[in-house]
């Protein structure tokens, strides 16, 4: 298997920083979102391929998955039934990246077992109060 995933070390701090797993199939928005989260002061595991997503989490046991609904391979609901049915990482939160903003569109996410969502674009203040509202840790000095 050919993986393409970015992994950063976090900041240099003196408890151990809570590992986000990011998902997403543009490569610039992992980047972005990956140097994002980096600043916010998470330990961040990137990939573009939906093929990395279970072996990733198995590996890294992130606290939290920022999981991009339309990928080209598997789409983010065969990856979260992958994961829900998997006993490693059934209770991993999971929440949807997606640009799919109707009302049915998050009825149809929460009632798939994503924990929560977020629409494309976002902006940066929301994923930060979205992702405090899982991790329950202010991370910045």
């Amino acid at each position: 298997m050919t993986s393409k995933y970015l992994g950063f070390p976090a900041r240099l701090c003196q408890r151990e920083q809570p590992w986000i797993l990011a998902v997403d199939d543009d490569e610039d928005n992992l980047l972005l979102l990956t140097y994002v989260l980096q600043q916010l002061g998470y330990q961040v595991i990137g990939t573009t391929e939906s093929d990395d997503v279970l072996p990733l989490a198995l590996s890294y046991q992130p606290q939290l998955i920022l999981l991009d609904i339309i990928l080209p391979k598997t789409d983010g609901f065969e990856i979260l039934r992958d994961l829900r049915q998997n006993q490693q990482t059934c209770q991993i939160t999971v929440i949807a990246t997606t640009g799919l903003a109707f009302p049915e569109d998050r009825k149809r996410l929460l009632l798939a077992g994503f924990n929560d969502y977020i629409g494309k674009p976002y902006l940066i203040s929301d994923l930060e109060v979205l992702i405090g509202q899982y991790l329950k840790a202010s991370l910045l000095p």
